[in-house]
């Protein structure tokens, strides 16, 4: 079985195109709602990661891979320290592996807090126009209309949430422990989103068996280059 975590005021729903390109030669993939985990209450990224593998090891799979986009690529990190075994691959998107400075964690805590109060009480349409508008974003990638994030309207408590308990400042650096991981594991950036492609260079080079690739585009891959990126995913995992 493929999981597959989208990103930061994403959906899982952002993966139906995958995962019905995957299942018409009859694999089966699982985008997982990951607003769920913090509708009631805050949990960490090693509590999800806990929470998140228990539910996998429930699902019985014989074998599992794990695709996590940015955000979800970063809890796709720590699912796979979490409990390494479990996984039989992986693929890793566009995801920051942790802050080395201290001010820098800090820093980018306020700059979360400032994104989930606009989350929490601004207008959403503003709030989802203004996330577009980073510049890592920016590509040739366009949305459908209407736009499915309309909807997260309704999570917006949670999306909130993780803003504040998924921040990138309180995540470790996980370069160091990254040895821990012992799938194969396939890093996938887009080569104009220069930042990300030199993080996944420096994090692949602590992993004992891992490659990564990158494709002509930006921090989107999955959906800049949705042919490139079904076809990478198949011939790792088939090899």
């Amino acid at each position: 079985m493929i999981w597959c975590l989208h990103g930061a005021v994403g959906l899982a729903s952002d993966w139906e195109p995958f995962s019905a390109a995957l299942a018409a030669e009859g694999e089966f993939c699982r985008a997982v709602e990951l607003w769920r985990f913090l509708e009631c209450e805050g949990i960490g990224l090693s509590d999800w990661a806990a929470a998140f593998n228990a539910e996998v090891r429930a699902a019985g799979a014989e074998k599992n891979i794990l695709i996590g986009y940015s955000m979800g690529g970063r809890l796709a990190l720590h699912a796979l320290l979490d409990d390494p075994e479990l996984w039989d691959r992986a693929v890793i998107v566009s995801a920051h592996p942790g802050l080395t400075e201290q001010e820098e964690r800090f820093r980018r805590m306020v700059n979360d807090a400032e994104w989930a109060a606009l989350a929490l009480t601004g207008d959403w349409g503003q709030f989802l126009k203004k996330w577009d508008e980073q510049s890592v974003l920016s590509s040739a990638f366009q949305r459908p209309e209407p736009d499915p994030r309309e909807r997260l309207v309704n999570r917006r408590r949670a999306i909130a949430r993780s803003f504040m308990e998924w921040s990138l400042g309180k995540q470790d650096n996980l370069l160091e422990v990254m040895p821990r991981m012992t799938c194969p594991v396939l890093w996938l950036t887009g080569s104009s989103d220069e930042k990300f492609t030199s993080l996944a260079q420096e994090a692949v080079e602590k992993l004992s068996n891992a490659t990564h690739k990158t494709f002509d585009c930006g921090h989107r891959l999955p959906w800049e280059k949705p042919e490139d990126f079904l076809l990478a995913v198949k011939e790792f995992r088939d090899s």
